[in-house]
C-alpha cells in the first residue's frame, strides 16, 4: 500500500480549524497517508485564536512530502511579499511535488511567484484583495477548489474538507473518499460554489426553495431536463426560478446539471464496467461524444483515462 506524506505548513497567524482539517481527513484514509506538520523555524506558532501552537517538525520535512498544505492565515497577516523564511521553506519543496492551499493560504502561494498565470481561488471575502495583488493570477472566486496540477487551492474553512476529500478521491478513488467522508460526518461531494455562501439579502418571506426540484432532478438525471421542466416543477416562472436557483447554488441550472452529470459519470466509470456510451445514457448526455467533451471540459481527461487511473487507485 502507498503511503503518501503530507506536510502541513503552519505560519504565524494560522486559523486551528482549518489547520487541522489535512490531518483529521487524511489520516481517516485507512493509512494512506502520514500527516505532519511544520512551521518555518520549527518554534510554535502563534494562532489567530488566544493559544499558540507547538509543532514537532521544522521546514527541513517539507523536502520529504508528496504533497505539502498552506494552511489559511488572519487577514492581517496578508501581505504581497513573503518572508525570507517562508521563501526558504518554500524553496525545500521538491520540483513537482504537489501543493495545496486552503482559504488564504493562496495568498503565500501567489506572493512567492507560484500561481502566476494558473487559475486559483480563495475565499470570496477577499477575493477583490487577491486581485488587486495579484492580478498575474487567473482567479476564480465563485468555486469551491481548484485543480491546476500541481497547484490545488480552496476556499474558505469547510473547503478544506472538500479538497482534501478531493486528494483521496483523486489518489484512491470514490469509495474510500466517501467511506472517509461518513467517519468524518461531513458530504463526499458539495454541489455549487461560493457564490451561495455569500452574503445575500434576505429572501422574501415565503419564498419557496429549489432544494426539492434539484432532488426530484437527480432521480432523473438521464432525462433530457429543461429549464421549463424543472421551473414547472418547482411551480416558478423560467426566470424566477432561473434566480432563485442560481442564488441558492451559485450557479446556472443548465451548469448545475451538467455538473450532477458530470459527477454520475465519474462514479460509474469507475465502479461499473459499462461502455462509455451506456453511461452516457444513463447520465443524461446523448451521446458519449458528448460525455467525452464534458469530462475534458470539467476535468481534463478522456473517459478511458480516467478509468485506468481509478481501477488503478482502487
Amino acid at each position: 500500500m502507498r503511503r503518501e506524506r503530507v506536510v502541513v505548513l503552519a505560519l504565524d497567524g494560522v486559523y486551528p480549524f482549518e489547520l487541522g482539517i489535512p490531518s483529521r481527513i487524511l489520516g481517516a484514509a485507512d493509512g494512506r497517508y502520514e500527516v505532519l506538520t511544520c512551521s518555518v523555524d520549527g518554534r510554535p506558532v502563534r494562532t489567530n485564536a488566544d493559544f499558540g501552537i507547538t509543532v514537532e517538525h521544522g521546514p527541513e520535512v517539507l523536502a520529504t512530502a508528496g504533497t505539502v498544505v498552506i494552511a489559511p492565515v488572519a487577514p492581517s497577516h496578508l501581505t504581497e511579499e513573503v518572508s525570507g523564511e517562508v521563501l526558504a521553506a518554500l524553496a525545500l519543496i521538491r520540483p513537482g511535488t504537489r501543493i495545496v492551499s486552503i482559504c488564504t493560504g493562496a495568498f503565500v502561494l501567489a506572493a512567492a511567484g507560484l500561481l502566476d498565470g494558473r487559475r486559483a481561488t480563495t475565499h470570496w471575502q477577499v477575493a477583490d484583495r487577491f486581485r488587486r495583488m495579484f492580478p498575474r493570477v487567473d482567479l476564480d472566486p465563485d468555486v469551491l477548489f481548484v485543480d491546476d496540477h500541481p497547484f490545488l487551492t480552496s476556499a474558505g474553512a469547510a473547503s478544506g474538507v472538500d479538497i482534501c476529500l478531493h486528494l483521496v478521491r483523486k489518489d484512491h478513488g470514490s469509495h474510500l473518499a466517501n467511506s472517509v467522508a461518513r467517519r468524518c460526518v461531513v458530504p463526499p461531494f458539495r454541489d455549487g460554489g461560493q457564490a451561495q455562501y455569500i452574503e445575500q439579502p434576505v429572501p422574501e418571506q415565503g419564498a419557496a426553495s429549489t432544494a426539492a426540484t434539484r432532488a426530484w432532478a437527480l432521480e432523473r438525471l438521464d432525462e433530457p431536463l429543461t429549464l421549463a421542466d424543472l421551473s414547472g416543477h418547482a411551480r416558478m416562472s423560467q426566470r424566477t426560478f432561473a434566480r432563485r436557483f442560481h442564488d441558492e447554488v451559485g450557479l446556472s441550472p443548465g451548469r448545475w446539471l451538467i455538473q450532477q452529470r458530470v459527477a454520475r459519470a465519474r462514479h460509474l466509470l469507475e465502479s461499473s464496467d459499462l461502455t462509455v456510451d451506456q453511461i452516457a445514457g444513463r447520465v443524461g448526455f446523448a451521446t458519449g461524444a458528448s460525455l467525452r467533451q464534458h469530462l475534458n471540459a470539467a476535468i481534463g481527461v478522456s473517459p478511458q483515462a480516467y478509468r485506468r487511473t481509478f481501477q488503478t487507485a482502487r
